[in-house]
C-alpha cells in the first residue's frame, strides 16, 4: 500500500497552496509550468520568478480579456505577456477590476498566440475552484518534476487534474441528527462531505417524506449576506425561510443547503461583484468583469444528495429553469415547478430584473 496522495488529494493540496501564495507545478505531455495565483503572489516570489528567465505570462479568462480589450487567441482564455517592468500593482490591476473605471486603459496588452494553452487552462480552473480571482502567472519549465522536488512544491499532472475537476467530487454522508426548527419541530439535518476537501453541503429534511412520491424540494445556494445578515440586495433570505415554511406547512420536504456562495464564486469574489455593482454594473456584468461566467455553480451536487437520500423525483421550489434542466439531466425527475416569488425590495429590484432578463429566471 502507498501513502502517496491520489489525484483528488493532490488537487486539494494545490488549491491550498495557491490560496497561501505558494506556487504549484503542473505537468503535461512533454511540458511543465510553474503556476502562481495572481491574487496571492507576493513581491519576493514575483522577483524569484523574474530571476528564472523565460517568458512568464498572466493567464486570464476570455471574460476578463474582453473587458481589458486583450486578444484571447486561445478561445476561452488569454495569455498576457508580462512587460519587463510589470510589478505586483500591474498584475493586480489586470486580475482585479476594482479600478477599471478609474484607470480604464491597461494596455496595450500583448497576448501569446503560439504554443499550447492546456496548462494555462487547468491553472485557471484551479484558481476558480480555490475561490480566487481567475488569473494566474504561468512560466514554462524545462524539468517540472525536478523543479518541484528541489523546491518542495506540489506536482500536479494536468490531464488527470482537469478530468477530476470536470467530473466533480463524490459526496459521502457524515452524520444526521434531529433538529427542531421554527419552521417545523420535525426537522432533521444531514451533513454530506465531498472527497476533494471542499465545503460540506447540508440537507434539511422536514417530516418523513415518502421516497416513492415527488418530494417538495429546494436547492438553496448558501448566501451569508442574505441568509444570515438579512441583506436587502438579494431575495435569498426570504426564499430560504419561505421554502422551509412551506415544507413545514405541508409536513414534509427537503431543502438542500449547498455551499456555493455567490453562484459558485465564493464570498470574497461575491463582495468584489457587489463593489462593481456599486459602480453601475449589473450582476452578470460584474461576474464577467471579474473573469467568471454568469453562474459557476454545480447543480450535480444537489442531484447526488437527493439520490443518496432515496429520492427519485421532486416538486422543485424554484424560479430558475436551469435547475430543472440540471436535475432531470442527472436522473432526478421534476414532477412540478413550484414558484417561489418572495423578497423583492427597492434594493434588489434591478438585480431581480437582471436575473429574469439575462439568466432566464421566471419572475
Amino acid at each position: 500500500m502507498s501513502f502517496a496522495p491520489d489525484i483528488t488529494e493532490l488537487l486539494a493540496r494545490a488549491r491550498a497552496d495557491l490560496r497561501m501564495g505558494v506556487p504549484v507545478v503542473l505537468t503535461g505531455e512533454g511540458n511543465a509550468a510553474l503556476i502562481l495565483a495572481a491574487e496571492t503572489v507576493d513581491a519576493a516570489r514575483l522577483a524569484a520568478l523574474r530571476e528564472m528567465g523565460g517568458k512568464p505570462v498572466l493567464a486570464i479568462t476570455a471574460r476578463r480579456a474582453e473587458t481589458l480589450k486583450a486578444r484571447a487567441y486561445d478561445g476561452d482564455l488569454a495569455r498576457v505577456l508580462l512587460p519587463s517592468d510589470a510589478g505586483l500593482a500591474w498584475i493586480e490591476a489586470l486580475a482585479d477590476p476594482a479600478d477599471d473605471l478609474r484607470v480604464p486603459m491597461k494596455g496595450p496588452l500583448a497576448t501569446a498566440r503560439e504554443g499550447s494553452a492546456a496548462l494555462h487552462r487547468v491553472a485557471l480552473q484551479l484558481t476558480k475552484t480555490a475561490r480566487l480571482l481567475p488569473a494566474c502567472l504561468v512560466l514554462d519549465l524545462a524539468q517540472g518534476a525536478r523543479f518541484a522536488r528541489e523546491h518542495d512544491l506540489t506536482l500536479l499532472p494536468a490531464e488527470p487534474a482537469q478530468k477530476t475537476m470536470a467530473a466533480g467530487s463524490e459526496l459521502h454522508p457524515v452524520v444526521a441528527a434531529r433538529l427542531p426548527m421554527a419552521a417545523s419541530e420535525a426537522g432533521r439535518l444531514h451533513v454530506f462531505r465531498p472527497e476533494d476537501g471542499a465545503e460540506e453541503h447540508y440537507a434539511i429534511e422536514i417530516g418523513r417524506p415518502d421516497r416513492n412520491a415527488p418530494v417538495l424540494a429546494r436547492l438553496h445556494s448558501a448566501c451569508f449576506t442574505g441568509d444570515v445578515l438579512g441583506s436587502l440586495k438579494c431575495d435569498c433570505g426570504p426564499q430560504l425561510h419561505a421554502a422551509l415554511g412551506q415544507m413545514g406547512a405541508e409536513g414534509a420536504g427537503v431543502l438542500l443547503y449547498l455551499n456555493q456562495e455567490g453562484r459558485g464564486i465564493g464570498l470574497a469574489n461575491k463582495m468584489r461583484a457587489y463593489s462593481l455593482q456599486d459602480q453601475g454594473f449589473d450582476t452578470v456584468e460584474a461576474n464577467h468583469r471579474l473573469g467568471f461566467e454568469d453562474d459557476e455553480r454545480d447543480f450535480r451536487i444537489g442531484a447526488s444528495i437527493l439520490k443518496q437520500m432515496g429520492f427519485a423525483s421532486v416538486r422543485l421550489l424554484t424560479n430558475n429553469p436551469r435547475k430543472i434542466e440540471m436535475m432531470e439531466s442527472h436522473g432526478i425527475a421534476v414532477a412540478e415547478r413550484v414558484p417561489l416569488k418572495v423578497g423583492e425590495t427597492a434594493f434588489n429590484r434591478a438585480y431581480l430584473a437582471t436575473k429574469a432578463a439575462k439568466s432566464g429566471h421566471l419572475l
